[in-house]
C-alpha cells in the first residue's frame, strides 16, 4: 500500500458511513412501577441517542400488558419513527410479559441482537443473563429491540450494540 493509497474499509465499516444520520426514535418502559421522574433505564436511553445526535418522537410508559405495550408499537409505528426502544418485561417473572407482545409482530427477527446481548452481558453478570428474553426485529418499518429493565442491561445494549450500529440497521431494513 502506498501513501497515496486509500484505506482499506470492510463492507460493514461502508455501510455505517453510509447509514450515518439522526434517527427518528421511541422509547418505551414496561413497568407496573416506573415513573417519568424515576425511570433510570428509560431516560439512559434517551441520554444516549440525543447525546449521539438522534431524535425521540416517543417516549411512554405502559404497565407489563400485551394489549398496552402492542397499543404503544402501532403507536410508535404512525409516528414514523426509525426504532422503538423498550426496556423492561423481558424477565421471566409472572408479570413480564414483552417478548410475548413483541414476538407475534414481527415481520423479521434479528436473533443476533439477544444472542449478542447474552453474550455480553454473561461476561458481567455471569450465568444470570440466561434470564433475559432481549429480543429485536422488524414490525413493518419499525425496528423493535427489546431490552431488559435494569439500568446497567440498557447500558450495556446502548453502548456495545445499538449506539455504534443502529443507523447501519435502520438503512439495511429499508432495503
Amino acid at each position: 500500500m502506498t501513501p497515496a493509497d486509500p484505506p482499506i474499509t470492510s463492507p460493514a465499516q461502508e455501510h455505517r458511513r453510509q447509514a450515518s444520520g439522526g434517527l427518528r426514535l421511541g422509547v418505551l418502559t414496561v413497568s407496573d412501577s416506573r415513573t417519568l421522574a424515576n425511570d433510570t433505564s428509560g431516560q439512559l436511553l434517551v441520554d444516549r441517542f440525543t447525546g449521539a445526535g438522534h431524535e425521540i418522537g416517543l417516549r411512554r410508559i405502559v404497565r407489563d400488558e400485551i394489549p398496552l405495550i402492542r397499543a404503544a408499537v402501532a403507536e410508535a409505528q404512525s409516528q414514523d419513527l426509525d426504532a422503538l426502544l423498550i426496556t423492561g418485561g423481558t424477565g421471566v417473572s409472572p408479570r413480564d410479559c414483552t417478548p410475548e407482545a413483541i414476538a407475534p409482530l414481527l415481520d423479521v427477527q434479528l436473533p443476533g441482537f439477544g444472542e449478542l446481548f447474552r453474550m455480553l452481558s454473561f461476561e458481567e453478570i455471569g450465568a444470570a443473563s440466561m434470564l433475559s428474553r432481549a429480543l429485536a426485529g422488524r414490525v413493518g418499518s419499525l425496528l423493535v429491540f427489546a431490552l431488559p429493565g435494569s439500568t446497567a442491561a440498557v447500558r450495556l445494549a446502548a453502548d456495545k450494540l445499538l449506539l455504534s450500529d443502529l443507523p447501519h440497521i435502520v438503512h439495511h431494513s429499508r432495503g
